[in-house]
């Protein structure tokens, strides 16, 4: 016997999503602007309420004088202990003094109730002002939240979330959107660190096995002194090569912020970098100084590093021909780490400084030579200082040359 088919199910209901454009009905949403309505004009019509009932009881009480006329009949005679009024005069007398007497005791009914209205008006405003406050951190808390996540973020840790919960309203969607924008963003940038990592290894790895054949057949003593030259040529190409590789990655790593950080002294990194550099300086005939004076900063030891080395093999190398020098200074200026690096060379303008730190930029035919580097160094330089939150900046010398600073905060 054949089964019964089971019913065909009605498709679910649609639920209403908040990050939509036009609710299903938005006179019945929550926004920001009914609720900051209903708030401020509850708080109104309370205020008003509380002022009225205050003056209504001010004035009841102004115009009860302790239940009793300012003057009364005795002996046939009308007395009074508040007013002055003549024992014995004519009727046009007496009745101009009652109708002063009770126009002065109206007057001052009316002073007093413009005091304590005035005191009540007050309070008030002081209970207003206090409560609209409250009310109003209450209201834009969730802002605070979304500031705070993203400065969180600013410092590169996208697994933050706002996660942010209450009613669907505009702050709700801003906080949904950008939950939303920073999942996709730490997609994005774990899809490239995870791309870094496998392009170093694929790219490093063919080079390093064309370097090791290269100098294998280097050091065949019976190789053709033609085969010789053509392996020096292609070794050159492939450590330049392998530079390129080194100076791409380098740029890519650096372009985030740094999350861990040590205490790094630029002095330190300095002088490391100046004995890295000697043997080259002296080849070239170039005098380095340096004077360094602690400055101990927050970073990454190995890109700082990277941030010496890399100015002072570029003053180095695009130096004058004859009587060349470079100087090295670092210390603390208005509470930041400075790093100075002054060359002499050529004349550089100062609308093509800009150039300068764009990569595989140069500004002349002599600085394209594949002894001097891959046209990386001050993009690379450029990159690590903003990770660490700092800058470089560079200045064209009297004469030729440049001078480098590179600021940091301590």
């Amino acid at each position: 016997m054949a089964a019964t088919p089971a019913p065909p199910q009605a498709p679910p209901k649609p639920t209403w999503d908040p990050r939509r454009s036009e609710p299903p009905f938005p006179w019945l949403r929550p926004t920001i602007r009914i609720r900051l309505t209903l708030l401020y004009g509850g708080m109104f019509l309370i205020a008003g309420i509380l002022l009225l009932s205050i003056i209504y009881l001010l004035a009841a009480q102004a115009l009860n004088v302790a239940g009793d006329l300012p003057f009364k009949i005795t002996e046939g005679k009308v007395t009074s202990q508040v007013c002055d009024l003549p024992s014995s005069a004519s009727p046009d007398v007496f009745n101009s003094a009652m109708s002063e007497c009770v126009n002065e005791q109206r007057q001052h009914a009316l002073d007093n109730l413009l005091s304590r209205s005035l005191l009540a008006l007050l309070g008030l405003a002081i209970i207003a002002f206090a409560f609209g406050y409250a009310m109003a951190g209450r209201v834009l808390a969730p802002l605070g939240r979304i500031t705070r996540t993203a400065r969180a973020v600013a410092g590169s840790d996208l697994s933050r979330r706002i996660e942010l919960d209450g009613p669907d309203d505009e702050l709700k969607e801003l906080a949904d959107t950008f939950d939303d924008m920073l999942e996709r963003l730490q997609r994005a940038f774990t899809a490239q660190q995870r791309f870094v990592g496998n392009a170093s290894h694929e790219l490093r790895t063919p080079l390093a096995i064309n370097r090791t054949l290269l100098e294998v057949h280097l050091s065949d003593p019976n190789a053709p002194m033609e085969l010789q030259q053509l392996g020096k040529t292609l070794l050159a190409t492939n450590e330049r090569s392998e530079q390129l590789v080194e100076g791409l990655l380098l740029l890519a790593r650096s372009d985030n912020q740094i999350v861990e950080r040590k205490p790094v002294d630029l002095a330190e990194v300095a002088e490391q970098a100046v004995d890295q550099v000697n043997g080259e300086a002296e080849a070239k005939g170039v005098v380095i100084r340096s004077e360094q004076k602690p400055a101990v900063v927050q970073g990454n030891g190995v890109l700082l590093e990277r941030i010496a080395l890399n100015l002072v093999q570029n003053a180095v190398r695009y130096n004058v021909p004859e009587g060349g020098w470079v100087e090295v200074t670092t210390e603390i200026q208005h509470g930041q780490a400075v790093l100075v690096v002054s060359n002499t060379g050529p004349v550089v303008p100062a609308y093509e400084i800009d150039n300068l730190f764009e990569p595989f930029r140069r500004l002349r035919t002599e600085r394209t030579g594949s002894d001097k580097g891959v046209g990386l160094g001050l993009s690379i330089v450029r990159s690590v200082a903003r990770a660490h939150g700092g800058h470089i900046t560079a200045q064209p010398r009297e004469g030729g040359g440049l001078v480098m600073r590179v600021t940091l905060p301590v």
